[in-house]
């Protein structure tokens, strides 16, 4: 059993898979924090598939990019759940996760998230899921100078404007699709972890850092760097 976390938005969303069929999910979307949230879920869902937290096996949890205290919390989160247990966590790339809801199989996806100042959270993704772009903070008109034809966008929580933009730039060439692909999803998570643990890609859950893309303003001024290095 792997129990996935999704708190890289507004949405809170957990999901108990086996392999990567899905045993039960919870997502709610609202401005509550998800420290209000997020262990009351955890337990009603497992109370409601009847499953104890001794018989998950590993974790999946949304890294990042997204809300700086979201991603903090689902990883905390995480970390006390599987401490002590020896257990693997895997860490999945929030675009990622998005993405693989609006796939077809025949056409890139561009998975977006609102970055603020004007800019989006971006990462393009071919027709099977390989990364073909890594994640980036880029503007609407940068973005479309960076996307093949035939790119659906999936615009996540935030960007729905810049997506239009995108879409605007490009024509028939790029495709939004309808709103409920952009909710984050935690049986997105837990799909990706899981077949991020089968291939051995596990983390000890001590090892866990949230994946910011942008730093905060804090880092910003003691740092100098806008970006996290995306090979650290």
């Amino acid at each position: 059993m792997i129990l996935a976390l999704e708190t890289a938005t507004l949405a809170t969303s957990v999901a108990l898979l086996r392999g990567e069929a899905l045993v039960a999910e919870w997502t709610h979307v609202d401005a509550r924090p998800h420290s209000e949230r997020l262990l009351p879920a955890i337990d009603a869902l497992l109370a409601r598939a009847g499953v104890a937290l001794g018989a998950v096996e590993a974790f999946a949890v949304s890294a990042g990019p997204g809300s700086f205290t979201g991603l903090r919390i689902g990883i905390a989160t995480v970390k006390g759940l599987a401490f002590g247990g020896d257990r693997p966590v895997a860490a999945v790339p929030t675009l990622a996760a998005l993405a693989l809801g609006a796939a077809d199989g025949r056409s890139p996806v561009a998975a977006l998230l609102d970055a603020r100042r004007g800019e989006v959270y971006a990462a393009l993704y071919a027709p099977d899921g390989a990364p073909l772009a890594p994640e980036a903070v880029l503007t609407p008109e940068a973005l479309a100078e960076r996307l093949p034809p035939g790119t659906r966008l999936v615009a996540g929580e935030g960007s729905g404007e810049a997506a239009a933009a995108v879409a605007a730039r490009l024509g028939e060439k790029a495709h939004v699709l309808p709103a409920p692909h952009g909710v984050a999803r935690a049986y997105a998570v837990g799909v990706l972890g899981a077949r991020a643990l089968a291939r051995g890609e596990g983390v000890p859950a001590a090892r866990l850092v949230p994946r910011y893309v942008r730093r905060a303003e804090a880092e910003v001024r003691r740092t100098g760097a806008r970006f996290e290095d995306p090979a650290a």
